[in-house]
């Protein structure tokens, strides 16, 4: 509970810090493929800091979906992946005594997230990196195949999971739901319209309707893929 009020906090201080800080607000519509189908409609205001307002840091509201065919899910609680929360979890080894699989036969689910943007902006290009922080996600039911080494009874079952309902941003394995982050460049077209381009990574969650091994039913997804995406420039002021 701390740390979902610490980032509706930060978002709260990103934007009454607006109020004193050149602004510019945008929409965007990116499409990420390869292993998936994954478009995302979003918009975000940033706050330029500095003597040139070159760095700027803001919010956002992003709305993504993912339609795939079948894919593996693991064992997503970070206290079975490595005994490790947060960021100590990023760097930490796959006990892999404790890691199931759950084979979906396929992936269709979306997300309404609030997120944080971070850029720096040239002439005519701008580098960036965004994350979702906190929302929701939604889907139909899925069935799958479950796959582990310490339930006789359990293996080669039949398992129907739906997508987990509640997304928060709390690094690496800790994180809960599923959650979107891209790292891009673009390209100012003028001073409205942009191209961007760059790769996404999302980590997908689904639930399971019982408990399975280890009291777990939470397994995760993570893909990596590129998007390209246009944005429209709808509000500026100095």
């Amino acid at each position: 509970m701390k740390k979902v009020l610490l980032l509706l906090l930060m978002l709260c201080s990103i934007t009454t810090f607006g109020q004193y800080a050149k602004t510019q607000e945008d929409i965007d519509l990116s499409i990420a493929f390869g292993q998936s189908f994954a478009p995302s409609l979003s918009y975000q205001k940033l706050y330029g800091l500095g003597k040139n307002k070159r760095f700027k840091i803001g919010w956002g509201l992003r709305a993504n979906g993912l339609f795939s065919g079948e894919k593996t899910y693991r064992t997503a609680p970070a206290r079975l992946t490595s005994g490790q929360y947060s960021i100590f979890a990023l760097f930490s080894d796959d006990i892999v005594s404790n890691i199931d699989t759950l084979r979906l036969s396929k992936t269709a689910l979306g997300s309404f997230n609030a997120k944080i943007v971070l850029q720096y902006s040239f002439r005519k290009f701008d580098i960036g990196f965004n994350i979702d922080a906190i929302g929701v996600s939604f889907g139909g039911n899925q069935t799958g195949k479950f796959v582990s080494a310490e339930s006789a009874s359990l293996n080669n079952t039949t398992q129907v999971a739906k997508p987990s309902i509640f997304n928060l941003l709390l690094i690496s394995d800790s994180d809960l739901g599923s959650l979107n982050s891209e790292l891009y460049a673009s390209y100012h077209l003028n001073t409205k319209w942009s191209l961007r381009s760059g790769v996404s990574f999302q980590f997908l969650e689904y639930k399971t309707d019982r408990l399975l091994t280890f009291e777990n039913d939470r397994f995760r997804h993570k893909i990596l893929q590129p998007f390209l995406a246009i944005s429209y420039q709808i509000g500026h002021k100095k």
